[in-house]
């Protein structure tokens, strides 16, 4: 009776066990990383801390849906660096419709364990180009298209994907729609949203690092993992348009520390303005001649403080600072440039602001004065006593000495022609008909 019963325990604790190993396996969660725009050290740093958070949390897989127009190569390795050491199995999921893997985008999706492509998307186009306004001479261009064959041809042979269509991406620049990627074995399927795509890579065998390995994606917990704050300014801030703009308002700001001392507020906007403005030049495609006379610019306007040059210095500095802006930002990609409709503005903008400053000193200076003796001059007096060659005259409350080359009485009205020392030259006021 007791071995009965204890036989029943132990099946019941047995079974119990394998209830909670099964449900065990379907427990898992699948890290989901959404990254659009150029690829960069931003995006860098949050795909590849993304894939070691899930490294340390067991998840089952991570998934990173990108659109990207490319972006810059030093970033695009690091990515695909993390991806190739990852022993949790990373898919690349290009979604969603409308979007494309192009560049550097090629590489990513090359690398993942799984690449899948949503209906309505496109990849290709990964041929190498040079940076921050650089001119590379045919041989040099050479070795470095050379490199980035070599480079995504490793990649494919690694994922087992299509040498031949990876190496014309590069040298050709090739681009196709995700029918034909599927087609040309370049990505493994094609799934209509997020749910579609975790149904299908269920079952799926994947070599990670450590081995062989089974996803378990159908009823797994999908975490949704999205930059926070920090990430999302900072790529904010490495957009050329957002980077122009914060260099202008930096600009702007010193400008009117430096022509009105203790206002405070401009400069300390001014100078965070050009910190993080710094900070964008440093990932992007920088003409060094573009800003130096962005810089001439700023001290043109600055110089104008000091001397009057009747608006020549300013004139001089919007022309460096319209050919500065212009040649900011160099590079065949269209999203590592300044928009010419973003330049327009901002350039119509500051010549607004600087010349109306420099009408409002000119006003200024030629206004008549209003206080000491200088504005005297000018004003309606009251004759205080008989006035010759000496006499008084009351005005602002106070009484002075006075002389006129008339004779005036007492308790006529006068209008003061001079101010000499302490006497004023006054003349009787002529009454208009």
């Amino acid at each position: 009776m007791f071995l009965t019963r204890k036989n029943k325990m132990k099946k019941v604790l047995l079974l119990s066990l394998f209830v909670l190993i099964g449900s065990s396996t379907y427990a898992q969660t699948i890290h989901y990383l959404t990254v659009d725009g150029i690829v960069n050290p931003v995006m860098s740093e949050f795909i590849v801390k993304s894939m070691e958070a899930a490294a340390k949390e067991n998840a089952e897989a991570v998934v990173i849906q990108l659109d990207t127009p490319g972006g810059l190569d030093l970033s695009m390795r690091d990515i695909v660096k993390a991806m190739l050491s990852s022993d949790i199995p990373i898919i690349v999921y290009v979604a969603p419709s409308g979007s494309r893997a192009a560049s550097a985008g090629v590489f990513i999706a090359y690398a993942a364990h799984i690449a899948a492509m949503a209906p309505g998307t496109n990849i290709g186009s990964a041929h190498p180009v040079a940076m921050g306004g650089e001119k590379m001479d045919e041989t040099m261009m050479k070795k470095v298209e050379n490199d980035a064959v070599a480079y995504i041809k490793g990649i494919a042979a690694k994922r087992h994907r299509n040498v031949e269509w990876a190496e014309n991406a590069v040298r050709k620049s090739v681009n196709i729609t995700a029918d034909e990627a599927l087609k040309l074995k370049v990505i493994d399927l094609i799934a209509q949203d997020k749910k579609a795509l975790l149904t299908a890579i269920d079952g799926k065998k994947v070599k990670v690092v450590s081995g062989e390995k089974v996803l378990k994606t159908a009823k797994a917990e999908v975490k949704d993992i999205n930059m926070g704050i920090r990430h999302r300014i900072l790529n904010a801030i490495t957009n050329p348009n957002v980077a122009y703009i914060l260099m202008m308002i930096g600009l702007i700001g010193l400008y009117f520390e430096l022509s009105n001392p203790g206002l405070i507020l401009p400069g300390v906007v001014g100078a965070i303005s050009l910190v993080l403005a710094f900070y964008a030049f440093q990932t992007l495609s920088v003409n060094y001649a573009g800003l130096l006379l962005i810089g001439l610019a700023a001290l043109f306007f600055i110089a104008e403080i000091k001397v009057m040059s009747y608006g020549l210095l300013t004139v001089a500095g919007i022309v460096a600072l319209t050919l500065g802006s212009l040649m900011l930002f160099e590079s065949p990609l269209p999203f590592m440039r300044v928009s010419l409709w973003v330049i327009l503005p901002t350039v119509i903008s500051i010549t607004t602001i600087f010349f109306s400053a420099m009408y409002y000193a000119l006003k200024i200076r030629h206004k008549k004065p209003v206080s000491g003796a200088e504005g005297l001059v000018g004003e309606i007096a009251v004759a205080n006593t008989d006035i010759a060659k000496e006499g008084t005259v009351f005005i602002d409350g106070e009484y002075w000495n006075a002389w006129s080359d008339e004779p005036i009485k007492a308790g006529e009205r006068v209008k003061v022609l001079e101010v000499v020392g302490l006497k004023l030259k006054v003349e009787r006021l002529k009454v208009k008909n």
